[in-house]
């Protein structure tokens, strides 16, 4: 008997979805052994009916509940909540749901002055009251999924590689639980490294790093960090390149912006990257901003009202 399989998508874009599209070929043996009985994305389900005649939010029961986005609104909430309920194991997919994603740069923020940037610009008349009829109350904050709900197993990424998507689904349906490695972009970076020292202030990457010629094999370029380019593959978690190992932006010669959030599950980028900038004797004031650090974990309190970009 197929495995039932229910999927959610809250305060997100849908590219943790079309990580599960581009799963190819492999999708359609999954699709064998799975049976998706929710998955609004992609199929037409009503939270409350068909008809709209029900009165609280229903979604069919399913042994695996997988989510992606963070929570930002009260039906955010209620739909984590409900998909708990109903599902045996929930997967929190993508770096929305595991760490907050882009979103929760809004936590920088109170809801007040998001608001009132949003209605109140010059392209816009000021309005004495915001829409409210038909529309969730904001919560006080972007929260990752297990600051709300119990999460059993987290496919950080954004968007996730659809290879660790496919190996999660396919350990589940074989009775285990997938792990991720417990590693660094920088252990899987096949970069030049020279050591310490190398560079002391930090530029903006608005040009093309060197990297000799344009068909260069990836290992002859030199470390991005070295050539004075922020790169936090020495705070992010390993996985973005899927079985190919070389990590994606690597590998288009683009300096690591710590999208699979940090290491540890529990880590802070900021603070690691921080460390690790100082201890290569860079200069940390040459930073052309400290939030950027946290643009994909900023969930977990880890940025609050106050921590304002700096301006370049």
């Amino acid at each position: 008997m197929a495995v039932k399989v229910a999927e959610e998508w809250l305060n997100a874009c849908s590219g943790c979805e079309i990580s599960i599209v581009d799963l190819g070929e492999r999708l359609l043996a999954v699709l064998d052994l799975v049976e998706f009985v929710h998955i609004p994305v992609l199929l037409d389900h009503k939270y409350y009916g068909q008809l709209g005649e029900g009165k609280h939010i229903n979604i069919p029961e399913a042994t695996v509940g997988i989510i992606s986005g963070s929570i930002r609104n009260h039906e955010h909430l209620e739909v984590a909540e409900e998909m708990r309920r109903k599902c045996q194991i929930i997967i929190a997919l993508g770096t929305c749901a595991t760490h907050g994603g882009i979103p929760a740069l809004a936590n920088s923020y109170r809801n007040q002055e998001i608001l009132d940037r949003y209605y109140h610009t010059e392209t816009t008349d000021k309005v004495d009251e915001y829409p409210s009829e038909g529309i969730p109350h904001l919560l006080d904050s972007v929260y990752a999924l297990d600051e709300k709900i119990k999460v059993d197993i987290y496919l950080p990424g954004c968007a996730p590689h659809p290879d660790q998507v496919f190996a999660a689904l396919a350990g589940l349906l074989a009775g285990e639980l997938p792990k991720l490695p417990d590693r660094s972009v920088c252990d899987q970076c096949p970069t030049v490294r020279e050591g310490k020292g190398q560079v002391k202030q930090l530029r903006r990457f608005l040009e093309a790093p060197h990297y000799g010629a344009p068909d260069e094999p990836i290992d002859k370029m030199r470390c991005l960090l070295e050539q004075g380019f922020l790169c936090m593959g020495s705070v992010t978690k390993a996985g973005c390149g899927g079985d190919k190992i070389v990590p994606r932006c690597i590998a288009a010669r683009v300096p690591c912006r710590g999208c699979y959030g940090p290491v540890q599950h529990d880590g802070n980028q900021l603070l690691q990257m921080l460390n690790a900038l100082a201890s290569n004797g860079i200069d940390i004031h040459s930073l052309p901003d400290y939030v950027s650090l946290l643009r994909f974990s900023g969930a977990h309190k880890l940025l609050r009202p106050g921590h304002k970009q700096k301006e370049a």
